[in-house]
């Protein structure tokens, strides 16, 4: 019976090879869309590390099988032999689509496009038949991106906070983890020019790429995202609910509250966020706020903190107010100490008379 369905699974898939990856594919991107746990999700890391270890082993063994020094024993491993570069797309597709959501979550867009760019790039050319079929090293290089971006996940995670020294501990893993498979490797393999090859150039090429887009802030601050933020009159807490009061007309369903802000004498622009982070998550996040001269250069204005407190489903929420200001383009941008930035908002202020016809809607948070 098991070698009928196989034989039949077997030449289906043999005929219709690009279909039935795409329709993985596909099924596997909805389902991580849908299925995605918070990034502090216990069975969630466990699932992930799982996965790599599965990676690392068919890995391990592709590369023995490669070079004769291993071979497939037992109908079961023979049978999940056969399917390897099915069942290692598909899961390496799976991790993927996952940091790359996380990295899109976490992402000021227009800052982080490059990398971005790069990740669904990613996401897309694991799925060509030109990369499936292509040598160990190149999926070994696939499998370094998503080593780090777990540990890149799970040192915040754990230690509450970002900055160098979570970065830091993300490369030393990865360089780690790398460095235990070229050991494991060398008792099969004893040729150092091969293994160097095949798992360590991949490994540092990786590396050496995160390290580079990290310098140059282009690395989205995962696990940190921007749920909600906005431009409004007005702020005020009650009862444990923020009131956000808005002349924003109905139809601009686009803007996040007053993007058109008409300051009368008197008023204050506050920002207000909604900021997601894991549980047991502190630390300082800065809100820039940034004027357009008339030479169109960016003018930076202030440097407010907030304290990034996590454990909220929804988000931790906060607000800063700019009191002193002039007419004009405006940028505010929520950063890391480290200036890795989260978010953006563009909004426009023009200065007018005092009025006694303001209608104001609220927003309860």
């Amino acid at each position: 019976m098991f070698e009928h369905i196989k034989r039949k699974f077997s030449d289906f898939y043999k005929k219709n090879e690009t279909q039935v990856e795409v329709g993985f594919f596909i099924g596997g991107f909805i389902f991580d869309v849908i299925m995605i746990s918070e990034v502090d999700d216990f069975v969630g890391i466990l699932q992930q590390a799982f996965y790599l270890w599965a990676l690392a082993s068919m890995l391990h063994y592709e590369l023995l099988f490669s070079h004769g020094k291993w071979a497939p024993r037992g109908r079961w491993t023979s049978s999940f032999w056969d399917f390897r570069s099915l069942i290692f797309h598909f899961i390496m597709g799976n991790l993927l689509n996952l940091y790359s959501l996380l990295y899109i979550k976490s992402a000021s867009i227009l800052n982080s496009l490059i990398f971005l760019f790069i990740m669904i790039g990613l996401i897309l050319g694991n799925e060509l038949p030109s990369v499936k079929k292509s040598h160990v090293s190149f999926k070994v290089g696939l499998y370094g991106i998503c080593l780090f971006s777990f540990f890149a996940v799970l040192f915040p995670v754990v230690l509450g906070f970002l900055g160098w020294i979570p970065f830091g501990l993300a490369l030393a893993a990865t360089l780690g983890v790398f460095y235990w498979q070229f050991r494991w490797l060398k008792k099969s393999l004893p040729d150092d020019s091969t293994l160097f090859r095949v798992i360590l150039a991949p490994g540092v090429a990786v590396l050496t790429f995160f390290m580079s887009f990290y310098f140059m802030g282009w690395i989205p601050p995962v696990p940190l995202s921007v749920n909600q933020q906005g431009i409004y009159h007005l702020v005020d807490k009650k009862d444990g609910n923020y009131i956000l009061s808005t002349e924003k007309k109905w139809w601009k369903f686009w803007h996040s509250g007053d993007q058109d802000f008409l300051a009368e004498p008197g008023d204050k622009i506050y920002f207000y966020a909604e900021i997601f982070s894991p549980a047991r998550f502190s630390d300082k996040v800065y809100v820039h706020w940034s004027w357009l001269t008339p030479k169109g250069e960016w003018q930076n204005s202030d440097r407010i903190p907030l304290q990034v407190v996590g454990g909220r489903k929804s988000g931790y929420r906060g607000f800063t107010t700019k009191s002193n200001y002039q007419a004009g383009s405006w940028r505010v941008q929520v950063k890391t100490e480290n200036g890795q930035e989260i978010s953006r908002l563009y909004f426009d202020v023009e200065v007018g008379p005092a009025s006694q016809n303001r209608i104001f809607s609220q927003i309860l948070r």
